[in-house]
């Protein structure tokens, strides 16, 4: 029987196939033969007990501004009409995100949700890897001005950033002794009741950010991303650029870390983020690289999750 699979998204219209991670997921499973849909979270409902959404039948091909077509829009039911759901709408991580991730959560036990909503929820990708502080660089995460005062003291140069932003938006490299300092916590306070999170700086981003796959718990590759002369963040949504990379001793040796507790919680499409040799967030809502990674190694990150998912539907 054909597997049946629903995409809730961001529009499909609007994503680069030549870099986004959705589409590619969409040709594989277009390939291997399934039905697909596409909703966006705002077309997601409960309602009486079931868990439904307003999707598009969907097809994709790799044709430069031909490449989707849809159905009518019509009302599916996400227990009886689809085997699987990918949860693949970008952040911010609010709580429309939580919210949608509380809603597809009900399906656990009757439809397969990549990756599993409950995780995504409790995980936030700048959280995460509190659990692991000896692979991470040094970290606080505060409204409290004298802490944050405190923390700049010992470390001289420093990074700022949302605690839930994603794509490098919002992010600041503090020099010791920069004059804006007052300024950007006045503006991160006052836009948000949320805590920021500081980090030491770490020189070695000048080399790269490093991106590495992570699928149903095991590393399969990585890219790097190079920053822009005079650019501190290496996200490809601010300019960086992908290169080929190799996988490091050090890591392996997070991947073995974290691995079994990915596996263990559903997170089948995973990306970490790696300076130097420190961790600095697990990507678990929208991870990209994948089609990077195909060209620069052939490892097709897709194709092992579709595998990853098929087997756990058995």
């Amino acid at each position: 029987m054909s597997i049946r699979a629903a995409f809730q998204m961001d529009p499909m219209e609007g994503v680069d196939i030549d870099a986004d991670t959705t589409f590619a997921l969409a040709e594989e499973a277009m390939a291997r033969g399934m039905t697909l849909f596409e909703y966006g979270p705002e077309h997601l409902a409960y309602n009486e007990g079931r868990i439904e959404a307003y999707a598009r039948p969907m097809s994709v091909r790799r044709e430069h501004g031909n490449h989707v077509s849809f159905g009518e829009r019509r009302l599916i039911d996400l227990e009886s009409d689809v085997d699987v759901v990918w949860m693949r709408q970008d952040p911010p991580f609010d709580m429309a995100y939580i919210t949608a991730a509380h809603l597809l959560e009900r399906l656990k036990g009757r439809t397969l949700v990549v990756n599993d909503p409950e995780w995504v929820r409790s995980c936030p990708e700048k959280i995460l890897p509190l659990d692991y502080p000896d692979l991470m660089p040094e970290t606080l995460i505060t409204r409290h001005i004298p802490a944050i005062d405190a923390f700049r003291a010992k470390h001289k140069d420093i990074i700022l950033k949302p605690l839930f932003g994603n794509g490098g938006i919002g992010v600041f490299l503090l020099r010791e002794g920069d004059s804006n300092y007052s300024s950007l916590l006045e503006m991160f306070f006052e836009s948000s009741r949320e805590p920021i999170i500081a980090q030491a700086f770490l020189k070695d981003v000048t080399k790269g950010d490093k991106r590495i796959i992570i699928i149903d718990g095991e590393p399969v590759g990585a890219i790097n991303r190079i920053p822009q002369n005079g650019e501190t963040r290496s996200n490809m949504h601010v300019g960086g650029t992908a290169v080929p990379t190799e996988l490091t001793l050090s890591d392996l040796k997070i991947c073995r870390a974290i691995g079994p507790m990915l596996k263990a919680r559903g997170q089948i499409l995973v990306g970490i983020d790696v300076i130097g040799d420190k961790m600095t967030e697990i990507n678990n809502t929208s991870p990209t690289g994948v089609q990077e990674l195909k060209r620069f190694s052939g490892v097709d990150a897709v194709a092992l999750c579709w595998d990853a998912i098929e087997a756990r539907l058995g």
